[in-house]
């Protein structure tokens, strides 16, 4: 059992790397004005949720690396290392956007809800999430 939550846990740093490197693309684009972890973050730290805070982006990178190897862990525990085929790890990343953008993460005023935010931002984040989940799926088949 450690051993499929540890393989998952590195397998999901691994996509999480991965995807960073999508969302970073898209704020170069200008398809998004700030990445998502530190805007939460910031919601996160004491004072107004708007206003950036000493250390948001040190704390936003860590949190980001642990979510995404706690989702990597969850999933390596689930399939007890029988593999992930990738159509199942784009779901699984997609089913976490959707939970994050569209439940957890408006509620807590981080950003607005999917259907409510700057059309450029869901387009990356969920892209994103499609590369997370097939990295992470990729990376916990048996031969990795």
């Amino acid at each position: 059992m450690m051993g499929h939550l540890v393989k998952g846990a590195l397998a999901g740093a691994k996509a999480t790397t991965v995807m960073s490197a999508v969302m970073l693309a898209g704020e170069r684009a200008g398809l998004m004005r700030d990445q998502p972890p530190k805007r939460i973050v910031r919601g996160l730290l004491p004072g107004h949720p708007r206003l950036p805070k000493p250390g948001e982006r040190q704390l936003a990178v860590l949190g980001h690396y642990a979510f995404g190897a706690g989702a990597g862990a969850l999933l390596g525990l689930v399939t007890r290392g029988r593999g992930v085929p990738v159509p199942l790890g784009v779901a699984y990343g997609l089913a976490i956007w959707l939970a994050s953008y569209e439940g957890w993460v408006p509620a807590m005023a981080a950003l607005p809800p999917v259907h409510r935010d700057e059309p450029g931002r869901p387009l990356v984040m969920a892209a994103g999430h499609v590369v997370f989940g097939s990295v992470l799926a990729m990376s916990l088949r048996k031969d990795a």
